[in-house]
């Protein structure tokens, strides 16, 4: 990987796939939704992306062979250490954003352009001490918090807004009180 201050080969990005992965909006009984801030923060690759903008909800590549509403369980299992959750909604389409130029060629293990998307929103069916996100092996997230769907745009970075406002806008009626 390159790190700040290297020079990377230039790479096309229409040469390259878009990653299939999923992601989870996790919606708590107070319609809130489950942000994680990624452990890249505390490793200084927000100097790589020039974001101090860290958090995003949970999200992982589809293994082989995965459908993708098992893919979004075990990527939720594996990022927030919980499975208590039930699958209330998925994305109409698949959604996808692309890597900042400089990006291109460094991010995802240089093999991508982007990611291509399927979304489910989650009803969290346990508590806040259900969540462990030191579970896994390869912990992703150094601290997690429920916010407002409303507040959720202003912490991601900004080459993954566009899909993180399709999602609001599409799970909306979703992230309400309830069980």
């Amino acid at each position: 990987m390159t790190r700040p201050g290297e020079h990377a080969k230039a790479v096309d990005p229409e040469t390259l796939p878009y990653r299939p992965c999923v992601g989870i909006m996790l919606i708590n009984r107070d319609g809130l939704v489950w942000v994680g801030n990624r452990m890249m923060a505390d490793s200084g690759a927000h100097e790589l992306t020039g974001a101090a903008l860290t958090w995003q909800m949970p999200q992982g590549g589809i293994d082989e062979g995965e459908a993708p509403r098992d893919a979004a369980l075990r990527e939720l299992k594996e990022e927030t250490g919980t499975d208590k959750a039930r699958v209330i909604g998925e994305t109409k389409t698949w959604l996808t954003y692309d890597l900042p130029p400089h990006l291109v060629g460094i991010a995802l293990r240089g093999k991508y352009r982007g990611q291509k998307q399927k979304w489910f929103a989650m009803r969290f069916l346990g508590t806040d001490g259900d969540i462990d996100i030191a579970a896994d092996d390869h912990q992703e997230f150094s601290e997690w918090t429920w916010v407002p769907l409303d507040e959720l745009l202003g912490l991601i970075v900004p080459f993954k807004r566009s899909v993180y406002e399709q999602l609001v806008a599409e799970f909306r009626p979703l992230a309400v009180p309830g069980t």
